[in-house]
């Protein structure tokens, strides 16, 4: 059974920081591409990093809006992924969700996105 868990979220000052970890299991985890999303009420869920499966190197992409600030990685021992945040702001605040994008090689597309967990960046 697939399962992806994300923890580490709650309440951060701006300008501090959190790291988020995400478990994932039941699935090959190095031919998997890893991302964080996060989501508010009203809006669509957005990406906000990803990183390529073991095979295509571990790429890692950002959009401008967390890049420089936050530092997603990947550790292939422990079947994780994790995202740094820095410098963080109150737009910031959001549900943060886990996901699991099968890369090319692998038969079986099925993608798969862990339940979320809470960031409030507030004073």
């Amino acid at each position: 059974q697939v399962q992806l868990v994300e923890s580490g979220g709650g309440l951060v000052q701006p300008g501090g920081s959190l790291r988020l970890s995400c478990a994932a299991s039941g699935f090959t985890f190095n031919n998997y591409g890893m991302s964080w999303y996060r989501q508010v009420p009203g809006k669509e869920r957005e990406l906000v990093a990803t990183i390529s499966s073991v095979t295509f190197g571990g790429t890692k992409k950002y959009p401008d809006s967390v890049q420089g600030r936050f530092t997603i990685s990947r550790d292939t021992a422990k079947n994780t992924v994790t995202l740094q945040m820095n410098s963080m702001r109150p737009e910031d605040t959001a549900v943060y969700y886990c996901k699991a994008v099968p890369d090319p090689r692998v038969r079986d597309r099925r993608e798969y996105w862990g339940q979320g967990t809470q960031v409030t960046v507030s004073s």
